[in-house]
């Protein structure tokens, strides 16, 4: 099918038409006729609506192989269409853990036939993310998958040694190492931001420094064997003056933030409810603050969901048993609307740099995160602001219900999504 998007307007920008045609962007103008469009497109009405490159998540948890009572890659990347996403990437802590070229060519495979977007899966830094030996990095980079980016997300590669050795292998093939910074020794049973609350609630402390630490001495070493880094997850206004001082430097150092650290505090661990539990935690509204000051001004890089569905069981339950963890995928361009758009912080074509065009750099994904022009692939996001939708779990795409926005009432809705031309999503609902 080929589409012809009448009156969208491009990154906030004066009402465009736009032409889709055999998976690329054929016309860009100001007014297209339906005469010259020929006659098998199909005309959408994108009065009111922004368009948007195709989203990019670099830190999606699709859980199959070995999870998939929480989430299948098929039900994650629909949800990823849901939220504007034409590309994910997905983290190695799957069972068995994607550490091997076969591992990370089946969860390529499926993406291709489940079709709802690009997925991308992240390999292992080390076997079994024991954190002992490296995983075959190069097999992984040279397989069908392509893999670019290696990390050990959900534990982090403490030892100096180790991580060094990471990072100058990966340099052969232009990858990166995208670090889950928590130091372990300092975090032993934590469960929440260490400060007043945790000391209050009974909650062994999670503190800034355990994090701060590790992207420091990761800093250092990647500028000492001249590697690409990139920060997951960034959550502490720490570790974003941190990852200003190692950009300042020339450094090739990259981060990412969440939606949920850009939006939520840890005041709300005082429910113990633990649909607020996750790695690293809701940390306090400075944080936040230093969160949304550095990805306005590019210190950090990305926004990055961290999609990490649980089944029933493992939330519902007391909060030093629950898992760690939150949904993000289908919510992600909303909260990005209200903490950084509606807040005057980002403009729309910001919003389409940190969501598109820096993740898929990051990842070296060459067909994603592209300017909407003509000859462009057509991974488009048409995003009507205007709307407020009440978040309700029962009608996300997800297996697992685990998200903190429940019942919240959030701006904006991903009305369609095109991957390569083709619709995945119309009228808010899949194809």
């Amino acid at each position: 099918m080929n589409y012809l998007i009448k009156g969208v307007s491009l990154l906030g920008g004066e009402p465009t038409d736009l032409l889709l045609r055999d998976g690329v962007v054929s016309q860009v103008a100001a007014e297209i006729s339906t005469t010259s469009a020929g006659s098998d497109v199909e005309v959408i009405d994108a009065s009111g609506l922004i368009a948007l490159p195709g989203l990019v998540d670099l830190h999606t948890h699709l859980r199959e192989p070995g999870r998939e009572d929480a989430e299948t890659v098929e039900t994650g990347t629909q949800a990823a269409a849901l939220g504007g996403f034409t590309a994910v990437h997905a983290m190695a802590n799957t069972d068995p853990v994607a550490d091997t070229a076969g591992v990370v060519e089946q969860v390529w495979r499926l993406g291709r036939e489940a079709g709802y977007c690009d997925v991308r899966p992240v390999g292992a830094v080390t076997v079994g993310l024991g954190g002992e030996r490296l995983a075959e990095l190069g097999a992984m980079a040279d397989s069908a998958a392509a893999v670019r980016v290696f990390s050990d997300d959900g534990k982090c590669v403490s030892d100096a040694v180790l991580m060094r050795r990471a990072l100058e292998y990966v340099k052969a093939f232009d990858g990166v190492v995208a670090q889950h910074a928590q130091e372990p020794r300092l975090t032993e049973d934590a469960q929440m931001n260490e400060g007043e609350l945790s000391g209050r609630l009974g909650l062994a402390g999670w503190p800034a420094v355990a994090e701060e630490a590790i992207i420091a001495r990761d800093c250092l070493l990647a500028a000492h064997v001249g590697s690409r880094l990139h920060v997951c997850h960034v959550s502490t206004a720490g570790s974003v003056e941190i990852v200003r001082w190692a950009k300042s430097k020339g450094w090739n150092v990259t981060a990412e933030a969440c939606p949920h650290h850009l939006l939520l505090t840890d005041d709300l661990a005082a429910t113990y409810d633990p649909i607020y539990k996750v790695n690293p935690p809701l940390r306090t509204s400075a944080d936040g603050e230093a969160l949304r000051a550095g990805l306005a001004d590019g210190t950090i890089d990305c926004v990055a969901t961290d999609h990490a569905p649980h089944p029933h069981e493992d939330k519902d339950c007391e909060w030093a048993a629950a898992a760690f963890g939150m949904l993000g995928l289908e919510t992600a361009l909303s909260i990005v609307q209200q903490t950084m758009v509606d807040s005057g912080l980002l403009d729309w074509a910001g919003v389409a740099d940190r969501l598109s065009y820096a993740p898929a750099r990051i990842g070296r994904v060459a067909d994603q995160g592209r300017p909407i022009a003509e000859g462009e692939p057509a991974n488009v996001v048409l995003y009507d602001p205007t709307v407020r939708r009440v978040v309700d779990p029962a009608e996300s795409a997800s297996l697992s219900r685990n998200t903190p926005y429940r019942g919240m009432e959030l701006p904006g809705r991903v009305v369609a999504t095109f991957l390569r031309g083709r619709a995945t999503v119309l009228d808010g609902k899949l194809q």
